[in-house]
């Protein structure tokens, strides 16, 4: 069978670049989608994956995504990484351009995405036996937490995505699966999240043994996407050792208790 293909969304940075890498290095044709086309055009050079610079809060954009992925081979999964957060501020203080921006790239996207591509999802199970959707969403879909208030609520709805999808399409061979990190420590989520302040993105994984990275999460869906056409992963949920809920994280060696030198 030829090399199947995915189309990897926020693919400029983070777990979206990693996903892009893994999925290269498992033999996967990638097409990677973002908005920055610089950033897309090093990570073409270094991985030999297409590229598609596209804003996926923009129609128009979806649109000519969608054409230019008919016109150029299959799609035998998507992956949509692309979201983001703005803002730790009380709900009474929030604002709604932040809000709606949460809303447009976690959860809006994934509804376009999946109304533009589900054909040609259909069209590569039809082929090759099944084809694969996946949705990173995080804890904060189902852990709320002050400070929270508009990245619970987005990602919250975002994870509706895929679980309302893998009923829809119960009886089709297409796969639906959900990935949930935790804290994960890549070089841009907590800065943009922060307003660019840099000592404040580093403060929240001060201490913090080992934090997840982008390439742990991608390692998770390479996983999940090779895994038998007959094993769906519906939800994993993964978080660092040092993070036993998203209220509990130990900063500092983790050590073992009780009687050890």
């Amino acid at each position: 069978m030829a090399s199947r293909r995915a189309v990897v969304t926020g693919a400029s940075s983070g777990i979206g670049a990693a996903t892009v890498r893994a999925l290269r290095a498992s033999g996967w044709d990638v097409v990677g989608v973002a908005r920055r086309a610089a950033r897309l055009e090093e990570l073409a050079g270094e991985t030999g994956a297409e590229v598609f610079a596209a804003d996926l809060t923009q129609q128009a954009d979806v649109d000519a995504l969608t054409e230019w992925l008919a016109q150029s081979g299959s799609v035998d999964a998507l992956i949509h990484v692309a979201g983001g957060a703005r803002g730790t501020d009380r709900i009474e203080d929030g604002a709604v351009a932040d809000w709606q921006w949460m809303f447009d790239v976690n959860v809006l996207a994934a509804q376009r995405l999946v109304a533009a591509l589900m054909p040609q999802l259909r069209a590569a199970a039809a082929v090759n036996g099944h084809a694969d959707a996946v949705f990173l969403t995080s804890t904060a879909a189902t852990t709320p937490y002050p400070g929270g208030g508009g990245y619970n609520a987005a990602k919250a709805a975002e994870s509706m995505v895929p679980q309302v999808l893998r009923q829809e399409l119960n009886g089709e061979p297409i796969r639906v699966i959900e990935i949930a990190p935790g804290m994960v420590q890549t070089e841009e989520f907590t800065l943009n999240r922060l307003g660019g302040d840099a000592e404040a993105a580093e403060r929240v994984y001060q201490g913090v043994e080992n934090p997840l990275l982008a390439e742990d999460v991608a390692d998770v869906v390479a996983y999940a996407v090779n895994a038998p056409g007959h094993v769906n992963l519906d939800l994993v949920l993964m978080r660092p050792v040092a993070q036993s809920a998203q209220h509990l994280l130990a900063r500092g060696p983790l050590r073992v208790r009780g009687g050890q030198d």
